[in-house]
């Protein structure tokens, strides 16, 4: 068996424990049919039903599916959707989810970081998840600094944290696939970031400094920032939204420009702007775009998780 079928088995049976007769809608376009046909194919050999829709490409993260794929998501007990941008935040993910079915999204994904990020420590890289989302749950601010001149504090009264720990099997069940992360919508932020990288554009040469106050984005410098903060403006008033913080625990994953990857890399911080109603926040618009902090000193409440890029719980 090679890597992409076993990370695809692993994708259908232990993360989203498929189980024969049940009705499996993949969801791909142009730039991932080929996943989309391995992960048919392993769906069919646990004795499920898959329906493999072909879409067009989304133009950004976060833009509805035409009506009938939102329709077959709906109708599904279980999705699966690799597709060049995200359709994690989504009505029509979040209305598939609300109906029971369960489900991952897996924006960007390639054959080489899908079998690569899978081939990770499960019960390590779960328990490392659980534990940011219990202490992420449990404080009311967390602090981010950077070597680079991050200083951001995040008010997260009231918001659940959730684990990224590849475990979907319960119905309802939601998550972002290759797994590896912990993350809250907070309620608000201020501060400053330094990304390296940035979801859309890929990786800056030098990191983008992103100004947040009272919970939105308020600037972006230099031409790469100008670009990012067009995408999130083009979502309408509220697509500056401080949407999300979030800690990388996969060991796997490295840096390589594709967010979906950086994002669940061991030792970092990645902070979105956009949707955040799938997450436990407020706020629906078509974009939701993260980007990534490198090196990171996170504390979590009086807890510190990150120490210069290292995880230290």
């Amino acid at each position: 068996m090679g890597e992409l079928e076993r990370a695809v088995d692993t994708v259908v049976g232990q993360c989203l424990g498929v189980q024969g007769g049940e009705d499996v809608v993949i969801v791909v376009d142009e730039s991932t049919e080929s996943i989309g046909a391995a992960l048919r194919a392993a769906v069919a050999r646990s004795g499920a039903e898959p329906v493999l829709a072909v879409m067009e490409p989304r133009e950004v993260d976060g833009q509805e599916p035409p009506a009938a794929v939102a329709a077959a998501l709906a109708a599904a007990q279980v999705f699966i959707a690799p597709t060049r941008r995200s359709l994690s935040h989504t009505r029509a993910r979040k209305a598939a989810s609300e109906a029971g079915a369960r489900g991952a999204t897996l924006p960007g994904v390639t054959e080489d970081m899908l079998a690569r990020l899978m081939a990770c420590d499960f019960p390590a890289m779960a328990a490392r998840s659980r534990r940011v989302a219990e202490l992420l749950n449990a404080a009311d601010e967390a602090h981010v600094s950077c070597p680079r001149g991050s200083d951001m504090t995040f008010d997260l009264r009231g918001r659940g944290a959730i684990a990224d720990d590849g475990d979907l099997s319960a119905p309802g069940a939601f998550g972002n696939l290759p797994c590896g992360e912990g993350f809250i919508s907070p309620l608000g932020g201020e501060g400053t970031l330094y990304a390296r990288s940035l979801a859309s554009l890929g990786l800056a040469v030098d990191p983008v400094e992103l100004e947040v106050s009272d919970g939105r984005l308020a600037r972006a410098a230099g031409d790469w920032g100008g670009r990012w903060v067009a995408l999130l403006d083009a979502a309408g008033a509220q697509g500056r939204n401080l949407a999300e913080l979030g800690v990388g625990t996969n060991e796997r994953a490295t840096l390589t420009g594709n967010i979906l990857e950086d994002e669940k890399m061991l030792g970092t911080v990645h902070v979105a702007f956009g949707a955040s109603a799938g997450i436990g926040g407020t706020v629906s618009v078509p974009v939701h775009l993260d980007c990534l902090i490198e090196d990171a000193t996170l504390d979590v409440g009086a807890t510190r998780v990150l120490d210069a890029g290292h995880f230290v719980l």
